[in-house]
């Protein structure tokens, strides 16, 4: 168990993670809520080193290195997903030029697609998000041409030939049917480039827009195109958590 004489108290670690009071952290250990490393610890004044300690509270991960920063992004249509664009053209990278953390974008969004994107510092918190090991799901709400029978929905489901291999969502369901589009709402694991507009073509209803709304336990909610919020508290634990980590 990562615990030394010389670390930091875990009061204090669980407290700067946004737990809550120092004194409420210390009611979370002697509850016996908070484990190092596995093992639960109930001692007040425990040192753990927060770079290396894994530590959970009712058994969700808390990220505990110093100076740890996730935040969620709402990308606007015709933003590109890239920190730095050679040609010009406004990039994620743009949204987060006035802080202090070299950060970076898990995963892609298409320029003509809006939504969530997380950005972080966290290497690690990127990799399991982007690994099919892990199975975070992202949801989609997209606007297609066309109505949409359930033949199709169920097409989905089973999966549909792509030129580089099948592909299946896990749930389809329509939002609101209109006499020339459909509002369908999708949940995938796979995250291959563009898989959910081409998964749409490959039955006959071309996507005429698209918003991812949620990656794994994580909202879009009410948050404007163009803005950023800062994940905390029980949020950034599920998130943790389910990213394996």
């Amino acid at each position: 168990m990562s615990v030394i004489d010389e670390g930091v108290r875990l009061q204090k670690v669980l407290a700067q993670a946004g737990l809550g009071s120092r004194r409420a952290c210390e009611e979370l250990i002697a509850s016996g809520r908070v484990e190092v490393d596995g093992r639960i610890v109930v001692e007040q004044g425990t040192r753990v080193d927060p770079l290396t300690a894994v530590v959970r509270v009712d058994g969700q991960r808390v990220p505990t290195a110093p100076d740890t920063v996730v935040l969620i992004f709402n990308k606007p249509r015709g933003v590109v997903s890239t920190m730095a664009d050679d040609h010009g053209r406004r990039c994620v990278g743009d949204y987060v030029a006035d802080r202090p953390e070299r950060l970076f974008h898990v995963g892609r969004l298409d320029a003509e697609t809006e939504g969530l994107l997380i950005i972080t510092n966290d290497g690690l918190l990127a990799q399991h998000l982007g690994h099919p090991a892990h199975e975070v799901a992202k949801t989609y709400v997209a606007t297609v041409a066309g109505v949409v029978e359930r033949d199709g929905l169920r097409t989905l489901r089973v999966g549909v030939e792509l030129e580089d291999g099948m592909a299946a969502c896990d749930t389809a369901r329509i939002m609101q049917s209109l006499p020339d589009r459909t509002l369908v709402e999708l949940v995938i694991h796979q995250g291959r480039n563009r898989i959910v507009r081409r998964m749409f073509d490959a039955i006959g209803h071309p996507v005429q827009a698209l918003v991812r709304t949620r990656v794994g336990p994580v909202a879009l909610g009410q948050l404007r195109p163009g803005s950023l919020r800062v994940l905390e508290g029980n949020e950034l634990h599920a998130l943790y958590t389910q990213a394996g980590l």
